[in-house]
């Protein structure tokens, strides 16, 4: 077993650019799932927005984005990142989910998603933001 932890940074309508940007500094391979690829549009204007994004290179540099939906608080500086921990089986993630959510606020139940056999989003008890889920192909 193995695991990764990412920075995963939070934008407002700009993650597909940043993604980009990141892209053309480190190299590397980006991928990025709009609301709509996801099924998961709630706001029309949102639709092409990155829902799930990432860059990541031969050299070691990954990083993941996403565009906080509007019906979301957001305030650049304030919470701009999460910590993504991604591992290999969905028992090796709800290990992990089961330790960091003692005292945590829960933001999204951990369980299969679009993209992932689980994700779940947690706040901890030091405030922090985590993101775990089980890598796909």
């Amino acid at each position: 077993m193995a695991i990764q932890t990412t920075t995963h940074l939070n934008f407002r309508g700009t993650a597909r650019a940043a993604l980009e940007f990141y892209q053309r500094v480190f190299g590397g391979d980006l991928v990025a799932i709009t609301y709509a690829d996801a099924g998961a549009v709630g706001d029309p204007a949102e639709a092409d927005q990155v829902m799930w994004g990432q860059v990541a290179a031969d050299n070691g540099f990954r990083v993941m984005a996403y565009d906080v939906p509007g019906r979301l608080l957001y305030a650049p500086g304030e919470n701009p990142f999460f910590v993504s921990v991604r591992g290999d089986t969905v028992a090796e993630v709800t290990e992990y989910w089961s330790r960091l959510s003692e005292d945590a606020t829960v933001v999204q139940p951990l369980g299969p998603a679009g993209w992932a056999p689980a994700y779940g989003m947690l706040r901890d008890r030091f405030g922090v933001v985590w993101v775990l889920d089980v890598r796909s192909e």
